[in-house]
């Protein structure tokens, strides 16, 4: 299994929605380096759910359903799509500030490449964030 995180702006489309809509396709990406992330995904693969902009903390972890596929909103036909389901809450949201303040995870893409909307999150960060979050990894 790998993991991922996917960031979103919780007006746009927040960790509530997801819960309520149980299952969503993960689309509108149209950075490069974030659509490779996509089609490296697997079925069964985790990612944190984040919530982005004023908030800047996970808040949820959600599981890969379908693998890479055409994104519809993509007159080009160049960007691709996944779709999530949520798993579980994270009980303590880990906020941006808590993920920086801890030097076993300065490496992580969310620290270094902060506009990255789609980024993988090593097993060692996962188990580590899970475990800040109050959230069995």
């Amino acid at each position: 299994m790998n993991y991922w995180l996917l960031k979103s702006e919780p007006e746009v489309y927040g960790w509530a929605q997801l819960i309520k809509d149980k299952h969503t396709n993960w689309s509108g990406v149209r950075n490069n380096a974030a659509a490779l992330n996509l089609k490296a995904m697997k079925v069964g693969d985790r990612a944190f759910f984040y919530h982005s902009g004023d908030e800047r903390q996970v808040v949820g972890i959600c599981e890969i359903v379908k693998e890479a596929y055409p994104d519809p909103s993509d007159a080009a036909g160049r960007f691709v799509q996944v779709d999530v389901t949520a798993v579980a809450p994270v009980p303590t949201p880990v906020t941006l500030a808590v993920i920086k303040a801890e030097p076993r995870l300065s490496e992580m893409r969310l620290v270094r490449e902060s506009r990255l909307s789609v980024s993988p999150v090593a097993a060692d960060a996962w188990r580590l964030i899970c475990k800040m979050g109050d959230v069995a990894a």
